[in-house]
């Protein structure tokens, strides 16, 4: 790792969720944070919403339109639930514009529940407080409305579209057969932006797997596969997004 750069907070890990929180979650996950972490850890914008447990707090992280450096606190435990696309919205209660690149307390979204569910964590023996959390998304999933099948659809479109930044919006239009203004306001309502945001994070976030699943591929490829219109125009949109080069992106995201 080069010097001066912060190291990761921790190991962080994914895992599938119990099957009563499969139709609303699309992973669980953790991390421990370093005892020498000193901050400078970068979260990327990848279109979702998750509930997060982390000092003795619950909260509702919304959708990001540019990278953040979260504060973290050295040898601490963070747990998380990452909702699936269409599910935060009906969920939380509350349309995702409202809470673009904020934390939320969970219990000013969905009431006293959550303050005795948080107060059963911060009480569970060492080592238990995971299974804590788990148990109560699981208990409050029971009344959770369906998510929304059109934002899945929506989703997938964004998330397979190519270089052609114009086509994005004909494209969704065609599947969920809707008005732009109607397609422009559910995409506000269940993602925290607009079509053409979604499909810029998301074609990011496909970046970012390339990158991983091929280490050695240089940018000007990744970038044709991606589906940037070339280098030029991925190093425009990583600088828009995480405000530091697509190398120094890649070397943080991927170390």
């Amino acid at each position: 790792m080069p010097s001066g750069q912060a190291p990761p907070p921790a190991p962080y890990r994914e895992h599938s969720p119990p099957p009563a929180l499969q139709p609303h979650f699309q992973c669980l996950w953790s991390s421990t944070v370093a005892p020498d972490y000193a901050g400078g850890f970068l979260v990327v914008p990848d279109g979702c919403v998750d509930i997060v447990c982390k000092g003795g707090r619950l909260l509702a992280v919304g959708p990001d339109r540019v990278a953040a450096r979260p504060a973290l606190v050295p040898g601490s435990e963070v747990w998380g639930a990452r909702f699936g696309p269409g599910a935060a919205s009906a969920w939380l209660g509350l349309p995702m514009d409202e809470i673009v690149g904020q934390a939320v307390e969970l219990g000013d979204l969905l009431g006293p529940c959550v303050r005795e569910w948080v107060h059963r964590i911060n009480d569970a023996q060492p080592g238990a407080g995971q299974a804590v959390f788990i148990h109560g998304l699981v208990q409050m999933g029971r009344d959770a409305p369906e998510l929304d099948r059109q934002a899945m659809e929506l989703f997938n479109v964004a998330a397979a579209a190519g270089r052609d930044e114009s086509g994005v919006l004909a494209a969704m239009r065609a599947q969920l057969d809707m008005s732009e203004r109607s397609l422009r306001r559910l995409c506000h309502a269940q993602f925290g932006y607009g079509p053409k945001t979604l499909e810029r994070v998301l074609r990011f976030q496909r970046l970012l797997a390339l990158a991983r699943s091929d280490r050695q591929a240089g940018l000007a490829a990744l970038a044709a596969e991606a589906g940037y219109a070339d280098q030029a125009h991925l190093s425009r949109e990583v600088r828009a997004l995480c405000g530091i080069t697509p190398r120094a992106a890649l070397q943080q995201l991927l170390d």
